[in-house]
Order: C-alpha cells, then sequence, then structure tokens
C-alpha cells in the first residue's frame, strides 16, 4: 500500500510540472545553440546553456499567447531573446491599454499593428509632437505642416520646424530675382523657396 501512495505521489509530481519538463530534442537544441555562440568556450557554453534553459522554462509558462507569439516569430531560435521580447511586448502592451489619446492611438496602431513596443514609440513621438504643435506660434507655417501631413503629428512637426526656418532664411535675403523667382514658384512652401533660391544663386 505504501508503494502505491508512493508511486501515486510520484505522478501527481510529474503532472504537475510537465509544463516545465524540457523535452530531449528542446535541450538538445539548446546545446547546439551553445556550441554554436561559443564554439571554443565551455565555459560560455554552459553560461548560454544555463540561460537559454532558464528562459525557455519561463517561455513556457507566459499567459499572454498573442505577444508569445510576437516573441517567438521575432526570435525562433534563441530562448533568452523570447524572453527579453515577451517581457518589453507584453509591458508595452499594457501601456497601450491605458493610454488617454485615442486620436494619437489610432495613429501608432495604424503604423505598426503587429507590435507593441513600436506602438509605445510611435505613440509617444506622436504624443509629444501633437503637444508641440498645440504651442506654436506661427500659424501660416502650421497651416503648410498640416496640409503636408494630416494625420502624422510627427511629420508635421519635422514640417514645421523645416518650414519655420527655412520662412526665416527667406526674410534675411535681400529682394533678388534669385529671391522673386523662388517665390513665384512656390508661394506656399518657404523649404522649397530656399532650396530654389540657393541653387539660383549658386549658379550666378
Amino acid at each position: 500500500m505504501k508503494v502505491g501512495i508512493g508511486r501515486f505521489l510520484w505522478l501527481a509530481v510529474v503532472v504537475a510540472a510537465s509544463p516545465y519538463v524540457l523535452g530531449q530534442t528542446v535541450e538538445a537544441r539548446i546545446q547546439a545553440f551553445a556550441r554554436q555562440q561559443y564554439p571554443n568556450d565551455a565555459a560560455m557554453q554552459r553560461f548560454v546553456y544555463n540561460k537559454q534553459i532558464a528562459a525557455c522554462r519561463y517561455m513556457l509558462q507566459v499567459k499572454d499567447a498573442e505577444v508569445k507569439g510576437i516573441a517567438v516569430r521575432e526570435y525562433p531560435a534563441d530562448y533568452s531573446m523570447q524572453k527579453f521580447t515577451y517581457d518589453q511586448q507584453a509591458a508595452a502592451k499594457a501601456y497601450m491599454g491605458q493610454v488617454r489619446d485615442p486620436d494619437v492611438k489610432k495613429i501608432a496602431v495604424r503604423e505598426y499593428p503587429a507590435d507593441y513596443s513600436m506602438q509605445k514609440f510611435s505613440y509617444d513621438q506622436q504624443a509629444a509632437a501633437k503637444a508641440y504643435m498645440g504651442q506654436v506660434q506661427d500659424a501660416e507655417v502650421k497651416r503648410i505642416a498640416l496640409r503636408e501631413y494630416p494625420a502624422d503629428y510627427s511629420m508635421q512637426k519635422f514640417s514645421y520646424d523645416q518650414q519655420a526656418a527655412a520662412k526665416a532664411y527667406m526674410a534675411t535675403l535681400p529682394n533678388s530675382a534669385a529671391k522673386r523667382n523662388a517665390v513665384r514658384e512656390y508661394p506656399a512652401d518657404y523649404t522649397m523657396q530656399k532650396f530654389t533660391h540657393d541653387q539660383a544663386a549658386g549658379g550666378e
């Protein structure tokens, strides 16, 4: 009877631990990976092996299948990088779930529909650019930027800065034929005015 109970308990432990038990094929693959990384360094092979084994066990118990799919797709043969990517993506997914600007979020999701880390990066950039565009002073230059990039705050900021600098540059120039021609060709684009003027002036 005691033997039967002992065997039952052993089986219960094995079943409970089964999600964390690595098959021989996986271990062999990790050993090969470690040898490939450090073919002439047994100590580093052991280090990589242990790190990969731990990461593999971690990846076996993660909860978010969608995020896990991103990590495995990016690093199919590297469990350490899978773990790193999973943690980054999972944190970014949680971040994107609580952002407050739906307009900016829509831009980020449209740009990176399958990458939460890049969504977070894009969201932060776009949100900062939107705030910047909300406080710029030159309404004329702002209209140019909005016309060029109506659905991208980062590009609006980039365009605004370029156009504002070109407008200031054009204001310092004497009333030459090159300047008049540039303004006539591009009356609503200071960047192109500057480019056209400089080309013509360089050829004079």
